[in-house]
Protein backbone atom coordinates (compact mmCIF):
# COMPACT_ATOMS: atom_id res chain seq x y z
CA UNK A 1 0.00 0.00 0.00
CA UNK A 2 2.84 2.39 0.82
CA UNK A 3 4.32 1.96 -2.66
CA UNK A 4 0.99 2.86 -4.28
CA UNK A 5 0.58 5.88 -2.03
CA UNK A 6 4.07 7.15 -2.84
CA UNK A 7 3.41 6.78 -6.54
CA UNK A 8 0.14 8.66 -6.20
CA UNK A 9 1.93 11.39 -4.25
CA UNK A 10 4.43 11.70 -7.08
CA UNK A 11 1.54 11.95 -9.54
CA UNK A 12 0.12 14.67 -7.30
CA UNK A 13 3.27 16.79 -7.01
CA UNK A 14 4.85 16.43 -10.49
CA UNK A 15 2.10 18.41 -12.29
CA UNK A 16 2.32 21.12 -9.65
CA UNK A 17 6.07 21.34 -10.27
CA UNK A 18 5.44 21.41 -14.05
CA UNK A 19 3.01 24.32 -13.57
CA UNK A 20 5.56 26.15 -11.43
CA UNK A 21 8.19 25.68 -14.15
CA UNK A 22 5.75 27.03 -16.76
CA UNK A 23 5.05 30.04 -14.53
CA UNK A 24 8.73 30.75 -13.97
CA UNK A 25 9.57 30.37 -17.67
CA UNK A 26 6.61 32.56 -18.63
CA UNK A 27 7.33 35.28 -16.09
CA UNK A 28 11.01 35.49 -17.08
CA UNK A 29 10.09 35.48 -20.79
CA UNK A 30 12.07 32.34 -21.54
CA UNK A 31 9.40 31.23 -23.97
CA UNK A 32 7.30 33.70 -25.96
CA UNK A 33 4.11 34.72 -24.16
CA UNK A 34 0.95 35.98 -25.82
CA UNK A 35 1.54 34.07 -29.05
CA UNK A 36 -2.19 33.42 -29.52
CA UNK A 37 -3.35 36.84 -28.34
CA UNK A 38 -4.39 38.23 -31.72
CA UNK A 39 -6.37 35.20 -32.86
CA UNK A 40 -9.67 35.77 -31.04
CA UNK A 41 -11.51 32.83 -32.65
CA UNK A 42 -8.91 30.30 -31.54
CA UNK A 43 -8.75 31.89 -28.11
CA UNK A 44 -12.55 31.73 -27.76
CA UNK A 45 -12.72 28.08 -28.78
CA UNK A 46 -9.87 27.12 -26.46
CA UNK A 47 -11.42 29.03 -23.56
CA UNK A 48 -14.86 27.53 -24.10
CA UNK A 49 -13.41 24.02 -24.33
CA UNK A 50 -11.26 24.41 -21.23
CA UNK A 51 -14.14 25.91 -19.25
CA UNK A 52 -16.37 22.96 -20.14
CA UNK A 53 -13.62 20.44 -19.41
CA UNK A 54 -12.82 22.09 -16.06
CA UNK A 55 -16.46 22.35 -15.03
CA UNK A 56 -17.04 18.67 -15.87
CA UNK A 57 -13.83 17.24 -14.43
CA UNK A 58 -13.99 18.78 -10.96
CA UNK A 59 -17.24 17.18 -9.71
CA UNK A 60 -16.49 13.95 -11.56
CA UNK A 61 -13.04 13.65 -10.00
CA UNK A 62 -14.27 14.51 -6.52
CA UNK A 63 -17.09 11.93 -6.64
CA UNK A 64 -15.34 9.26 -8.71
CA UNK A 65 -14.76 6.82 -5.86
CA UNK A 66 -18.44 6.88 -4.87
CA UNK A 67 -19.62 5.24 -8.09
CA UNK A 68 -20.63 1.64 -7.37
CA UNK A 69 -18.47 -0.16 -9.91
CA UNK A 70 -15.38 1.87 -9.07
CA UNK A 71 -15.89 1.51 -5.33
CA UNK A 72 -16.26 -2.25 -5.65
CA UNK A 73 -12.98 -2.42 -7.60
CA UNK A 74 -11.28 -0.37 -4.90
CA UNK A 75 -12.54 -2.74 -2.20
CA UNK A 76 -11.88 -5.99 -4.08
CA UNK A 77 -8.56 -5.22 -5.76
CA UNK A 78 -7.26 -2.79 -3.14
CA UNK A 79 -3.78 -1.73 -4.28
CA UNK A 80 -4.33 -2.36 -7.98
CA UNK A 81 -7.69 -0.59 -7.92
CA UNK A 82 -6.35 2.32 -5.90
CA UNK A 83 -3.42 2.73 -8.27
CA UNK A 84 -5.65 2.67 -11.34
CA UNK A 85 -8.50 4.85 -10.13
CA UNK A 86 -6.31 7.14 -8.03
CA UNK A 87 -4.21 7.89 -11.09
CA UNK A 88 -7.30 8.51 -13.21
CA UNK A 89 -8.75 10.85 -10.57
CA UNK A 90 -5.52 12.82 -10.24
CA UNK A 91 -5.11 13.09 -14.01
CA UNK A 92 -8.67 14.41 -14.33
CA UNK A 93 -7.54 17.41 -12.30
CA UNK A 94 -3.87 17.78 -13.19
CA UNK A 95 -3.97 17.54 -16.99
CA UNK A 96 -6.45 20.43 -17.38
CA UNK A 97 -4.50 22.39 -14.75
CA UNK A 98 -1.26 22.11 -16.73
CA UNK A 99 -3.03 22.87 -20.02
CA UNK A 100 -4.76 25.92 -18.52
CA UNK A 101 -1.45 27.18 -17.12
CA UNK A 102 0.22 26.81 -20.50
CA UNK A 103 -2.70 28.44 -22.31
CA UNK A 104 -2.60 31.35 -19.91
CA UNK A 105 0.90 32.21 -21.06
CA UNK A 106 0.15 31.53 -24.71
CA UNK A 107 -2.92 33.78 -24.73
CA UNK A 108 -2.33 36.02 -21.68
CA UNK A 109 -6.04 35.58 -20.93
CA UNK A 110 -6.64 35.65 -17.17
CA UNK A 111 -9.54 33.19 -17.44
CA UNK A 112 -7.10 30.35 -18.13
CA UNK A 113 -5.14 31.33 -15.05
CA UNK A 114 -8.28 31.33 -12.93
CA UNK A 115 -9.25 27.88 -14.21
CA UNK A 116 -5.78 26.55 -13.35
CA UNK A 117 -6.01 28.03 -9.85
CA UNK A 118 -9.45 26.47 -9.31
CA UNK A 119 -8.13 23.06 -10.36
CA UNK A 120 -5.08 23.50 -8.13
CA UNK A 121 -7.30 24.21 -5.13
CA UNK A 122 -9.50 21.19 -5.92
CA UNK A 123 -6.46 18.93 -5.86
CA UNK A 124 -6.23 19.35 -2.10
CA UNK A 125 -9.51 17.47 -1.74
CA UNK A 126 -7.89 14.35 -3.22
CA UNK A 127 -4.39 14.40 -1.71
CA UNK A 128 -3.35 10.74 -1.40
CA UNK A 129 -2.59 10.70 2.33
CA UNK A 130 -2.20 7.42 4.17
CA UNK A 131 -5.55 7.87 5.95
CA UNK A 132 -7.42 8.72 2.74
CA UNK A 133 -5.92 5.78 0.85
CA UNK A 134 -6.91 3.38 3.61
CA UNK A 135 -10.41 4.84 3.89
CA UNK A 136 -11.02 4.56 0.15
CA UNK A 137 -10.24 0.85 -0.08
CA UNK A 138 -12.53 -0.11 2.81
CA UNK A 139 -16.22 -0.91 2.55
Amino acid sequence: MEKVRKRLLAEFFVPIIICLVIVVLGEFNVFPTGVLTGNTQVEFVLLAAMEIITICMIPLALRLFRFGKIHSQLVEQRERGLQKWGTIRLEMLTVPMVVNTLLYYLTMNAAFGYLAIILFLCMFFVVPTKERCNAEIEK
